[in-house]
């Protein structure tokens, strides 16, 4: 049986429906690899970010990640209670709260993005490397193209989650 045979054809055709249900597919396994470190995606895109970028403000953190304020506070309180992130105050401007990554945020992460990528290997070894490459290329252009125009656009357009 293949996939026309289950799913409607004509949402088929529709690119949101195939990258939302393959998104989902991919979304499961991962959030299951990280789960087995004891982290939810966010705080895992927090680490990432973090060990990417090196510290950032708070604010900066949410329009890197493209995440609610109000969530994002959450997300580093559980993350400095662990002692992977700690939070200061900006010698500059008092209202701003830094956040950098911890030594043990750090190898954290190195170890939950070796079992992430793996995960994610598993879900895409219907594929060829090179298509791989292909499918990572062509997904990363529509999401800069996203973040360019959310970036440039009026303060008042609020974020996607």
């Amino acid at each position: 049986m293949d996939c026309q045979e289950i799913r409607p054809a004509s949402s088929l055709a529709l690119p949101p429906y195939l990258a939302g249900n393959v998104a989902r597919i991919g979304y499961r396994l991962l959030l299951h690899a990280l789960a087995e470190r004891d982290l939810r995606l966010p705080h895992a895109a927090i680490l990432a970010a973090l060990c990417d970028f090196g510290p950032l403000a708070q604010h900066e953190l949410v329009d890197r990640l493209d995440i609610q304020r109000s969530h994002l506070v959450g997300y580093v309180d559980l993350l400095e209670r662990r002692r992977l992130v700690q939070r200061r105050r900006d010698a500059e401007d008092r209202r701003r709260q830094n956040v950098s990554i911890a030594k043990s945020g750090r190898a954290l992460w190195r170890r939950s993005r070796r079992v992430a990528e793996h995960s994610q290997a598993q879900f895409l070894d219907v594929l060829s490397e090179s298509e791989r490459e292909t499918l990572l290329g062509l997904l990363s252009r529509v999401l800069e193209a996203y973040d360019q125009a959310r970036l440039h656009a009026p303060a008042d357009v609020p974020a996607t989650s």
